[in-house]
C-alpha cells in the first residue's frame, strides 16, 4: 500500500465535516449508510461519480469544522483511496489516521487536475500526475503513521500489538 493510484476529484478550500457527511446523517455510525451520502452537500452527484479507489484533491483546510470521526470514516467506506489537499484541519488529519484514510498535504494540489489519474508513493513522497507529466512532493508519511494506515487504523493497530504481545 506504499503507492496509491487513481482518479481524481477536485474540491476547493474549507470543505468542513458537514460537506464531508452531513450532520443530518449522523443517526448511524454504519460506515456503509455514510458511505452513500458522501460530499453530498458539495455534489449531489459525487456518490453516482466516484469509483473505488478515486482520490479526493483540495485546497486549504480540508476537514475543519466538527471534530467526528464520520467525516473520514464515510470517505474511506464510499472507497476514497486518500485525500491530497494543500493543508488539513488538524482533528481531521488526527482522526483520518486513526480510521486508516490515508491523507497528504502537498503544497501544489490546486495544479492537479480533475480526472487526472495519479500515484502517490507515500514512501517516497512524490505525487505524479499521469495525465500532465507533473510531479508533486510532499513530506513523506512518518513509518509509524505508515503502520497505522496499513492496519486500517488505530484500533486495528493497538489489536495487533496486543496479538503480537502474547506470542
Amino acid at each position: 500500500m506504499n503507492i496509491i493510484t487513481g482518479r481524481v476529484w477536485k474540491f476547493g478550500d474549507n470543505i468542513d465535516t458537514d460537506l464531508i457527511i452531513a450532520a443530518r446523517y449522523l443517526n448511524t455510525s454504519d460506515p456503509h449508510e455514510l458511505a452513500k451520502h458522501v460530499m453530498e452537500d458539495a455534489d449531489p452527484e459525487f456518490v453516482k461519480k466516484l469509483q473505488p479507489g478515486d482520490i479526493i484533491v483540495a485546497g486549504e483546510n480540508f476537514g475543519c469544522g466538527s471534530s467526528r470521526e464520520h467525516a473520514p470514516i464515510a470517505l474511506k467506506a464510499a472507497g476514497v483511496a486518500a485525500v491530497v489537499a494543500k493543508s488539513f484541519a488538524r482533528i481531521f488529519y488526527r482522526n483520518a489516521f486513526n480510521m486508516g484514510l490515508p491523507i497528504f498535504e502537498v503544497p501544489d494540489a490546486d495544479k492537479i487536475g480533475e480526472g487526472d489519474l495519479i500515484t502517490i508513493d507515500m514512501e517516497g513522497g512524490i505525487i505524479k500526475d499521469l495525465n500532465r507529466g507533473s510531479i508533486y512532493p510532499f513530506n513523506p508519511i512518518p513509518p509509524f503513521m505508515q503502520e497505522l494506515l496499513a492496519c486500517g487504523g488505530l484500533i486495528n493497530y493497538a489489536k495487533a500489538q496486543i496479538l503480537e504481545g502474547r506470542r
